[in-house]
């Protein structure tokens, strides 16, 4: 008996991905088996794709920001049918274990992450734990439901940052985490943010979207120490440098980028100033659940500066992020 099979996008080496004919997953008890619509290329899966990523080993397929709707559903699963339209918390956790059960289930040591650990988006169909399916709201589309595991990261970092109205913030990086977490720390009442990046057309969007754009580090019009609060979410050591240079003595920096291993960072200054520091990954489920509600009420909107590509043309999309994207915030492919 032949098994039924789908189109997929296969990570099978550095800077190689290809259509193939794969096995279509079997949902267990616990599952949905959802058809995918959208799926968005993540920074991580271009480190990934140019083999500088750890997590992502080949053969592979990746994708792990998506939107679809049910096929099907496991035994036991009765909050979810076919037909339903959802967005997917793609981290898998255990659920058991104390981080789990304190709310901060993205430190479970037993976490998986979808098209890194296990078959992710860039596929017809994705198999995926059913408590971490959500319905959208009538009112999102999918593209927009798309969005939700970036801004839920955004999220995670301006929570982290306790961001108050009065803050002056600086974010270094202007590709899709940075560009979101301007509009998240917009929801939190930040009035003046600041986006440092190279790409000049990227920066365009953050002007457009009420940032005030800097191109480059060193021509930076502000001087050391102006701000409250900082973002790399770049992960560079001189944008990792930058972000600590730029808070005020008691300033807070969160790091959520994740391009280099290793910086150097001044750290007798950040003791003699009592500059707090934290690393950011992914988001709690909390975070999950607000970026859901914000993305209904139009609080966070990269579709203007989104392009929509087939599945197909997956492999030339993941060039174009790497060769210059221009003024483009985000490639969502399609898969309908």
């Amino acid at each position: 008996m032949s098994v039924p099979t789908m189109k997929a996008l296969v990570y099978e080496n550095p800077r190689t991905l290809n259509m193939r004919d794969v096995p279509i997953p079997a949902p267990a008890d616990d599952e949905v088996l959802v058809r995918v619509s959208r799926v968005g290329i993540c920074g991580s899966e271009l480190s990934g794709y140019l083999g500088h990523n750890s997590l992502r080993k080949p053969p592979l397929v990746m994708g792990h920001e998506f939107a679809g709707i049910v096929e099907r559903t496991g035994a036991q699963v009765s909050q979810l049918k076919p037909g339903d339209r959802v967005t997917v918390n793609p981290l898998v956790t255990c659920g058991s274990c104390s981080y789990c059960r304190t709310g901060r289930s993205q430190l479970c040591r037993q976490r998986q992450l979808l098209g890194a650990h296990r078959p992710g988006a860039f596929a017809e169909f994705v198999a995926v734990p059913a408590r971490n399916a959500f319905k959208l709201d009538g009112t999102v589309s999918l593209e927009e439901g798309a969005f939700t595991e970036p801004f839920a990261c955004a999220i995670h970092v301006c929570r982290l940052l306790a961001l108050s109205p009065t803050d002056r913030l600086i974010i270094y990086g202007a590709g899709p985490i940075g560009l979101l977490a301007l509009q998240a720390a917009q929801s939190y009442g930040v009035r003046e943010a600041v986006v440092v990046d190279l790409n000049e057309k990227r920066l365009e969007i953050a002007e457009e979207l009420g940032g005030i754009a800097v191109t480059g580090l060193e021509r930076s019009p502000f001087a050391q120490g102006e701000f409250d609060a900082a973002i790399d979410a770049v992960g560079a050591e001189a944008t990792r440098r930058g972000a600590v240079r730029a808070v005020r003595a008691g300033g807070r920096v969160v790091f959520t980028g994740l391009h280099e291993a290793e910086s150097r960072l001044p750290i007798n200054d950040m003791i003699r100033d009592e500059i707090a520091a934290i690393g950011a990954f992914t988001y709690t489920e909390q975070d999950f659940a607000t970026a859901m509600s914000w993305i209904a009420q139009g609080r966070a909107n990269l579709l203007p500066w989104t392009v929509h590509a087939p599945l197909e043309e997956g492999a030339a999309c993941f060039d174009k992020l790497i060769e210059g994207p221009g003024k483009v915030a985000k490639i969502l492919l399609t898969l309908e």
